[in-house]
């Protein structure tokens, strides 16, 4: 998940000008702005099981799915034999088959050590992994697969030359970025996410490998909704379009070819698929393009290049909450990440906003409220957005179910839930102040003793108690 956000509301009183300031600031945390620790956050999440897509091809033998298998660890000389079996056998099958036992004994760190304090090895790697003959590939690229697993820095580093043999495989396809291949690509995929978490990636891969070569574009075509789209390889490139835009190397550059529309045409795709299936698969492709997408939306070049015209559109409102609804249903672990878009997308658009008002969806999202402490305040913090707008936001908020919802979440223990619904609460107060009075005969005043003595909370409390007897 993204980095918590910095800047929390502080209990000091304030107007609307204050507030507006205050909320910039959150907006400015969200996305993991390329702290090691978010990285390190990042890749945690990714492999939590709710996210382990199908990227690991360990299924291809019957024998070696076989109980008890279990790969040896291979010793120098066994792995300078399959590495020159690879390179000279007499049959492609021998070749095969010596790549397939390296693979094998590379699922353990004994080996890859082995593997990269051997000269030439990499490069005899990479050499196979751009061979002309589709099973000698698919086997190197399994290889590569294995070594990117690692934790070991040190196997890192000797991945690091292979990235521009890499780039060069995956540019070399048609305009279409079609291969007859998709295992490899798949797999070269994933390799390449793993590359692009290194710590120099910022500084030694994406400036002057990727973002100077046409990669992002392929990238971008491969996740174009559409018969050509093949799920499995859309994941992996989205995962890695994410670690590039995580960076912050160059986003404009991205935005500039059109990441947020193809994005945003992506997301309208997911929602009608989570409407026509039942596979549960889906949010494995749906978590990185939603990052992507708020992520992207931060960049103040957002504006300046017009990429946020290419997202008002009511279409992904409601294409957002009916993925919103899917993981609610199936998945709640990623609700924050649908929440985050929302929130980035209604921070600075009041088209947005009223979209949300347009299409009846604050029920619905008042209903998400219950599911965690995480997602009340993102949920919170999109309403406060809506309110921030002015009095005929407010207007169009009230009346309705959301004083009952702010009372109950007065009665959370949680100081950032209690923190945002006084933020709202506010709001409210300040442009619709016939909320007071109903604030008032709803034992409001009673629900905000609660939390009068909470050192980070009192100012507050006192504030809007002030606010609601003067009003």
């Amino acid at each position: 998940m993204w980095s918590r956000r910095q800047g929390r509301l502080r209990p000091t009183v304030c107007g609307v000008e204050e507030l507006r300031r205050r909320r910039r600031e959150q907006e400015a945390g969200v996305g993991g702005r390329g702290s090691a620790g978010a990285y390190s956050a990042l890749r945690k999440a990714r492999r939590e099981q709710q996210l382990v897509s199908k990227r690991l091809l360990r299924e291809d033998a019957p024998e070696e799915a076989g109980e008890g298998c279990v790969a040896a660890i291979l010793g120098e000389a066994e792995v300078q034999q399959f590495l020159r079996q690879a390179q000279r056998g007499a049959e492609e099958k021998e070749r095969e088959g010596a790549l397939v036992s390296l693979r094998r004994g590379l699922q353990h760190p004994e080996t890859q050590q082995t593997f990269i304090q051997l000269e030439g090895s990499m490069r005899t790697l990479v050499g196979l992994l751009t061979s002309n003959q589709a099973l000698l590939q698919l086997e190197a690229a399994r290889c590569l697969h294995e070594l990117s697993h690692s934790e070991q820095s040190t196997i890192a580093e000797a991945c690091l030359p292979a990235t521009s043999y890499l780039l060069t495989y995956l540019s070399g396809h048609s305009s279409d970025f079609i291969s007859p291949h998709v295992a490899v690509l798949e797999a070269l995929g994933y390799a390449l996410s793993q590359l692009l978490q290194a710590k120099e990636a910022p500084e030694k891969i994406i400036p002057s490998s990727i973002l100077a070569s046409t990669l992002p574009q392929h990238m971008l075509q491969m996740l174009q909704p559409g018969p050509k789209l093949n799920p499995g390889v859309a994941v992996e490139f989205a995962w890695c379009l994410h670690y590039i835009i995580c960076s912050q190397v160059s986003n404009p550059l991205l935005i500039g070819h059109g990441a947020l529309s193809t994005l945003g045409l992506l997301l309208l795709d997911l929602a009608g698929a989570v409407q026509r299936t039942e596979d549960a698969g889906l949010e494995l492709l749906a978590c990185p393009v939603l990052r992507c997408l708020s992520n992207l939306l931060t960049e103040a070049a957002v504006e300046t290049v017009g990429g946020q015209m290419q997202l008002r559109d009511e279409r992904v409102v409601a294409a957002l909450f009916i993925l919103l609804q899917f993981f609610f249903q199936k998945q709640p672990s990623l609700l924050p990440e649908g929440l985050w878009l929302l929130n980035n997308l209604t921070a600075n658009s009041p088209s947005f906003c009223t979209s949300l008002l347009s299409l009846d969806l604050i029920e619905p999202l008042l209903q998400l409220l219950p599911v965690s402490n995480v997602v009340s305040v993102m949920v919170l913090t999109v309403l406060c957005n809506v309110a921030e707008k002015g009095p005929a936001y407010c207007q169009r908020l009230w009346p309705g179910p959301l004083l009952p919802a702010l009372l109950h979440t007065l009665a959370f223990s949680d100081t950032e839930v209690v923190g945002q619904s006084l933020e709202l609460l506010h709001l409210l107060f300040l442009y619709q102040p016939e909320a007071v009075q109903v604030f008032l005969q709803q034992s409001g005043l009673q629900a905000l003793e609660r939390h009068q003595e909470e050192a980070q909370l009192q100012d507050r409390v006192y504030a809007l108690r002030q606010t609601a007897l003067q009003g």
